[in-house]
């Protein structure tokens, strides 16, 4: 029997590797570019599509089912975001609003040194609560966490907290009645 002979057109791909190619192009320009700022619908997809199989309407089709199939959430600006469920996508539009509302900014920590101050674990939380609301402390440390055994800082003057929290604990009393 004669096989036909193949023709330099490929085939379309499925339904699955339309999918698989559209999650790895978003994935893509998440890494890229931070954020998907290119792809909206189905046929902005395409480009890519064509410069592997030839243009076609039922190319087109494929990878209209697979963006539907695929079900893809849109960002408020109506972009699609990879690899999010609407429940993640809403609570990172709470995260949003609160960051807004906070006047929230970053800071390194590159300058900072750490200082841990070993405290009772049972007395722990409610201390850190109270260095962290306290006038005296405001502006000594950019940071406290709690720790397993107690509380650790981030300073940008570790000499200067260190001397604060001396005094506070009675050390330097103690040194002068030896």
């Amino acid at each position: 029997m004669d096989r036909p002979v193949s023709s330099p057109n490929r085939n379309n791909p499925s339904r699955k590797t339309c999918e698989d190619m559209i999650r790895r192009i978003l994935m893509a320009e998440v890494l890229q570019q931070g954020t998907n700022t290119h792809f909206r619908k189905a046929t902005d997809f395409m480009e890519y599509f064509e410069s592997l199989y030839p243009a076609s309407e039922a190319l087109t089709k494929q990878v209209q089912r697979a963006v539907k199939s695929m079900d893809i959430h849109k960002d408020d600006r109506g972009f699609f975001v990879a690899g999010k469920t609407s429940e993640q996508l809403e609570e990172d539009r709470e995260i949003t609003k609160l960051l807004q509302k906070s006047a929230s900014s970053m800071s390194g920590l590159e300058d900072c040194e750490m200082l841990h101050l070993e405290v009772d674990p049972s007395r722990r939380s409610y201390l850190a609560s109270l260095i962290a609301a306290s006038t005296t402390f405001r502006g000594k440390f950019v940071t406290l966490m709690e720790t397993a055994n107690g509380i650790l800082f981030f300073t940008a003057n570790k000499r200067q907290l260190e001397m604060l929290l001396s005094n506070m604990m009675g050390e330097e009393e103690d040194k002068e009645t030896e």
